[in-house]
């Protein structure tokens, strides 16, 4: 399917709705696997690939600092907390048209134009020299990775099973880990190239912005729009997919902008409750981003060294992302494993707090205990999509989402001024209540969803059908819908408006 068979693609599903009332087909716990199987290996691998990316442009200007990058470009003040948050000021100002761009947009051209417009602003960083450049190109690199966050959390919600997604989620979003490791390896490495034409953070620049600009025609090329149109399954195994994700009770994807879903999003309480997760959350996970190679430095005035123990940083947060996302996926309990990842994140910012910055191994451990936050978001990401049904509203919730993160990483480096160095004491005591704050708004959703259920049964029982549905899409392997007339409309119908959705915790 080339850019025009795309595009037109796009235009005809909007014109009619073509998941109302698909048909049931035959599908097998063998069949399930061999699609899974297929669907790892092209849209997983893709979407892992772009992410890491994504946190390795993000992250790498915590390493261009080590370098020298606010001596060279002039950096006074806060002028460099200013250009760590420009970029999530952009992802804020571009969500509400990301939300309509996500639905509109076929996938496929959507993702490679995002890659390729981060990756040209990424590479343009190397050109900076003064304050205005830097806040120019990092406003563009937010701008284009603006829908990034909602587009993975809806392509993984499009291909997958609910009881499939905390873990591929995690697969993904775990290379936040993995690309604070890279960038920690290639900082150390590249820094050490002695030029006279560049310093040594435009070379990081320039590296980590050409891979990303040289990676978008190989997403463009390998990337489907969804299941319906995958051209790495058969005809039959098509058909299949689709009859896998009818138990979701979510859709699978429309092109088509709802405004009835829009307004729903915002009448429903448990719309702000995600935001107000995120937005606490990020507020943490960009003082680690921004500033955390600072904190390093500050303990290890070595630069070099400075760099590579950010490395254990990022071993930290991928194992803790993957182990907390498949805990949560073998209890089918999200809530309970987020409040749980709260503790070591308030006991590490305590550390750092109480301890003196003389005492290295003990602030170092404190610092690590960080790591235990970027095993949150991937759970609230796939918690929200696995309780949203309908594009239009997956969107618009995503797009929230992502807003709040923009908010939290535009707080987040604020609370830190130069002035407090090497302690931080007022940053560490504000975010340190933030979690506190974090911990019990997941609390609050928990019974917010367990009343939503409460009166999803009501609503059946009104309706002539059974209080309690089994919800097969939460079972480890595949299971035919074991209740008759259940799923119908499973496709169409938003979790508001249809009695046969079941809210997970």
């Amino acid at each position: 399917m080339d850019f025009s068979e795309d595009v037109e693609a796009s235009r005809t599903s909007s014109k009619h709705d073509e998941n109302a009332h698909i048909q049931h087909v035959e599908l097998t716990e063998e069949d399930s696997k061999r699609i899974l199987r297929k669907t790892d290996s092209v849209i997983l691998v893709i979407l892992v690939w772009v992410y890491f990316l994504q946190i390795l442009d993000k992250s790498v200007l915590g390493y261009g600092s080590i370098f020298g990058l606010q001596k060279d470009t002039g950096l006074k003040g806060n002028q460099y907390s200013l250009v760590g948050s420009i970029a999530p000021i952009a992802q804020l100002a571009w969500q509400p048209l990301s939300s309509i761009l996500i639905v509109k947009v076929p996938h496929r051209i959507l993702m490679p134009a995002m890659v390729l417009g981060w990756g040209i602003a990424q590479t343009s960083m190397a050109a900076c020299h003064n304050y205005h450049g830097l806040l120019a190109t990092r406003f563009f690199l937010g701008l284009f990775e603006g829908g990034c966050l909602p587009l993975f959390s809806i392509i993984t919600n499009q291909w997958y099973r609910r009881a499939e997604q905390p873990i591929r989620v995690a697969a993904w979003y775990g290379t936040n880990g993995l690309a604070t490791i890279f960038a920690s390896a290639v900082s150390y490495g590249l820094g050490h190239i002695k030029s006279e034409a560049l310093h040594s953070w435009q070379i990081i620049f320039l590296f980590v912005g050409l891979v990303t600009v040289v990676t978008a025609p190989f997403v463009y090329w390998k990337l489907d729009n969804g299941v319906t149109s995958a051209r790495f399954l058969t005809e039959t195994e098509r058909s299949q997919a689709v009859e896998r994700l009818r138990a979701n009770q979510t859709g699978i994807g429309s092109s088509k902008f709802e405004w009835d879903q829009a307004i729903e999003v915002f009448l429903e309480p448990k719309t702000y409750l995600w935001v107000a997760m995120s937005l606490l959350l990020n507020v943490g996970a960009s003082v680690t981003n921004t500033f955390g190679p600072l904190i390093l430095n500050t303990l290890i005035k070595d630069k070099y060294k400075a760099s590579l123990l950010n490395m254990p940083f990022g071993a930290v947060q991928f194992i803790i992302i993957i182990i907390a996302s498949y805990a949560a996926q073998k209890a089918k309990l999200k809530s309970a494993v987020l409040v749980v990842l709260v503790i070591p994140v308030v006991a590490g910012l305590a550390m750092l707090y109480a301890l003196p910055r003389s005492q290295v191994a003990a602030c170092l451990g404190g610092y690590y205990l960080l790591a235990f936050l970027f095993g949150s978001n991937p759970l609230i990401v796939s918690w929200i999509v696995g309780n949203t049904a309908g594009t239009t509203k997956k969107s618009i919730i995503m797009s929230l989402y992502n807003a709040g993160s923009s908010a939290g990483n535009i707080i987040g480096p604020l609370l830190f001024n130069a002035a407090d160095a090497p302690n931080y004491h007022p940053g560490l005591r504000s975010v340190l209540g933030i979690f506190i704050a974090l911990a019990i708004v997941i609390l609050i959703q928990l019974a917010n969803l367990m009343f939503l259920n409460k009166l999803q049964s009501k609503k059946r029982v009104a309706n002539g059908k059974a209080a309690v549905i089994h919800d097969v899409s939460m079972e480890d392997h595949y299971v035919n819908i074991d209740t008759e007339g259940v799923g119908e409309h499973a496709f169409d119908l938003t979790d508001r408006k249809n009695d046969e959705f079941v809210y997970i915790y």
